[in-house]
């Protein structure tokens, strides 16, 4: 899983555009106060965003048994769902059960008027089951809701508030276009294909914990008639298929699903893939966790405090705008300003920091590479240590501590602002809450607080700062100055604050110093790249003989000297990651439970679709594609090399099965299979995984025996 490369620039796009999307962030920390009305610049003029708010309130409405209110905002936002009668029935149902649920004299008046005007003629005509379920829930006016074994006990049951809840979204959904963000459908998909991986190889996952709690098991009711037509579908069965597959489908509930997307495929798998209920809560969590640690937005937020929630029933909920954060394991990542006592220009960064917008990005770094990680051998998993204290040490600390406060003024304001859901402080996953697994945030605030009991004012912190948040913005710079190529400078403050930090880590020292040369070949100053080379290149790549072949493509450098050496797509922001990874594991800082599950979750994505033998047809839309899109020239060598792979054996994912090695065996990679796909017809290898109930992979290896003819498989296993 750690070697699995990845870009995080795409993944920051992501991101970006999820809490932009749900208006979870702000580019000013100057915001109105909460009880005065929101400003134009922070209220969202997205109608996808107004149409989500509203899809929200309307299933609350439902599931709180309020139909009257919902219907109101059905007859205002989408009064097209009251003119079919097939919903209008359901929902004039519900309303009969909730008013006789009240138990008063007047709401049982209030119900029999509701089936004399409302429910009896819609009845008539809503479809041709309605008649008959008309007649049965009459049986409510004589079963107690209590009377578990009276044969109306499914239509008192709550259950159903909740599936006409859902069935509501799903129709709203679809016809408002008010899908999810793509992060959000990307995160769905990926945390159902890596649960379908590992269950069918049956490997244990290392980040079930976080996906099981992110990833519901319940989903909405598709949209979709109640009648279920049964005549030959006019859809490609390949698209069946497909969408079926993509989101564990019955073959039935994909032609519904295609025929109310209109044969649409990818608009049906959006309607899908939102169908699958995330806890909303511990998704902004994890993103707020992963947007910090990358410096997208400021930390500078007030920490939580148990006096400061409110402990009603359920799980204690966190104000968001207050809500510090813990890392995954060891609430490493503690920001610590509750007393507010640091000014802006004492807490202001280091170097240039980007304010997580791609354009800025972009902006800053002339430098082309593409953000993907690269991990290395030197990456030790016990390099949290404690460092030197000595005087000089902290002297070089010390003036680490004031360049990273001098040196550009005012750059931390450019990070945005955590709003947190203020325009839906009610909504926390859609589900009802006795269904769904809640992100516990009394025990994050029980962690960040024992992590300050534990760890007092960090007065045996790692490199003897003054606080925590001295810790992480020295990481935010290193990262900024690493991704601008500023190598020679980051190696001065590494060793300024850790002299042993390349000791442990020569690798990630080679990189810095490629950099440094290749800068150094494109001004023309051939002198010092070769002093560089001599001084550092050369020594490393004695002492690692994998080095040696990125060296050699390094050196070739000196041979184009009219051309821009550096900016031959060399992955500076993968490099930046990797550094502060490894520079925040020496701060005991953990890396972001968001970048631990996308790595393995990719990663068994990968496994997945080779064996399956076929690319996924819906990677693109989600942005898959880019999430993989490397460019890794000459720093790439190093990191696949056999001793980075075996340091990296404590922390690697588990799922290494013997099917990969049949693929291998088989020609099984992507560019190989093509040539197989040749022989083997699309049609073909449906038609014997339909017939003989086959997994892709294996129906292609029967086909490659008999010349890719389905009907020669077919005849053979039946003889």
């Amino acid at each position: 899983m750690d070697s699995t490369p990845m870009n995080w620039e795409a993944l920051d796009d992501l991101v970006i555009d999820f809490a932009k999307s749900e208006n979870l962030i702000e580019d000013s920390f100057s915001s109105p106060s909460p009880l005065s009305s929101p400003s134009p610049s922070s209220s969202v003029s997205s109608s996808s965003y107004q149409s989500r708010l509203i899809i929200r309130q309307i299933r609350r409405c439902l599931e709180a048994g309020d139909i009257d209110s919902a219907i109101d905002l059905l007859r205002t936002h989408a009064p097209f769902v009251l003119d079919d009668h097939r919903l209008l029935f359901r929902l004039q149902k519900q309303k009969f059960i909730e008013l006789l649920r009240s138990g008063t004299e007047e709401a049982r008046d209030s119900a029999i008027e509701c089936i004399r005007t409302a429910l009896a003629p819609c009845a008539l005509d809503a479809y041709p089951e309605a008649y008959e379920e008309f007649k049965h829930v009459l049986l409510a006016f004589i079963y107690d809701k209590d009377d578990q074994s009276s044969p109306v006990a499914n239509e008192w049951s709550e259950r159903r508030r909740f599936d006409i809840a859902g069935l509501m979204s799903s129709v709203l959904r679809a016809h408002l276009h008010a899908y999810d963000p793509v992060f959000s459908m990307t995160l769905r998909y990926l945390i159902s294909v890596h649960k379908g991986f590992c269950y069918r190889q049956g490997v244990s996952s290392p980040i079930s914990n976080l996906t099981e709690r992110l990833l519901l098991e319940e989903r909405d009711p598709p949209a979709v008639p109640q009648e279920s037509l049964y005549e030959a579908p006019p859809f490609d069965e390949v698209d069946i298929q497909a969408l079926a597959h993509a989101v564990e489908l019955t073959r039935q509930g994909a032609v519904d699903s295609l025929r109310f997307a209109k044969g649409d495929l990818f608009q049906a798998f959006q309607n899908e893939l939102c169908r699958m209920k995330l806890d909303v809560s511990m998704l902004d969590e994890l993103v707020r966790e992963y947007c910090v640690y990358r410096g997208i937005v400021d930390s500078g937020l007030a920490s939580p405090s148990v006096s400061g929630m409110q402990n009603s029933s359920g799980p204690l909920k966190v104000n968001q705008q207050e809500t510090g954060y813990c890392s995954s394991r060891t609430c490493s990542l503690e920001v610590d300003h509750g007393t507010g006592k640091h000014s802006d220009g004492e807490t202001s960064m280091s170097s240039a920091q980007t304010d997580g917008s791609p354009e800025n990005n972009v902006g800053m770094n002339n430098i082309k590479g593409t953000d993907a990680e690269l991990r290395y051998s030197c990456e030790s998993s016990s390099n949290c240590d404690d460092c030197s204290t000595s005087g000089s040490h902290q002297s070089g600390v010390l003036k680490v501590l004031q360049r990273n406060r001098t040196y550009v003024t005012g750059e931390r304001s450019k990070r945005k602002r955590w709003r947190g859901r203020q325009d839906d402080q009610d909504y926390v996953s859609g589900v009802p809450s006795h269904g769904c697994s809640k992100l516990d945030f009394n025990s994050t605030a029980a962690c960040i607080n024992m992590s300050r009991e534990q760890q007092g004012i960090e007065k045996s912190s790692l490199l003897d700062l003054n606080s925590r948040d001295d810790k992480y913005e020295i990481l935010l710079g290193m990262k900024e100055l690493a991704s601008r190529g500023m190598a020679s400078e980051v190696v001065e403050e590494v060793n300024s604050l850790d002299p042993h930090f390349f000791v442990q880590n020569p690798i990630l020292l080679f990189q810095l110093k490629q950099v440094e040369f290749l800068k150094l070949v494109s001004s023309g100053d051939h002198s010092n790249a070769l002093k560089v080379a001599c001084s550092h290149l050369g020594p490393l790549a004695a002492n690692d003989p994998s080095l040696l072949k990125p060296l050699k493509e390094t050196l070739l450098a000196l041979l184009r000297p009219n051309e821009d050496a550096i900016g031959k797509g060399l992955p500076l922001h993968a490099l930046a990651t990797s550094l502060q990874v490894a520079i925040g594991r020496r701060f005991g800082i953990e890396e972001p439970q968001l970048m631990k599950m996308m790595r393995a979750m990719l990663h068994t994505h990968n496994e997945w679709f080779k064996l399956q033998m076929c690319k996924d047809r819906f990677e693109n839309l989600l942005r898959i594609d880019s999430l993989k899109e490397v460019n890794t020239p000459m720093l790439s060598a190093c990191s696949m090399s056999k001793s980075n792979a075996d340091s990296c054996t404590q922390a690697s994912y588990q799922v290494t099965v013997s099917s990969t090695t049949r693929l291998s065996e088989d020609g099984g990679s992507p560019t190989q299979v093509s040539s197989r796909d040749v022989i083997c017809d699309e049609n073909a290898i449906l038609k014997v995984m339909e017939f003989l109930a086959l997994p892709r992979a294996d129906a292609i290896h029967l086909l490659a025996q008999y010349n890719g003819n389905a009907e020669t498989v077919i005849q053979q296993i039946f003889a």
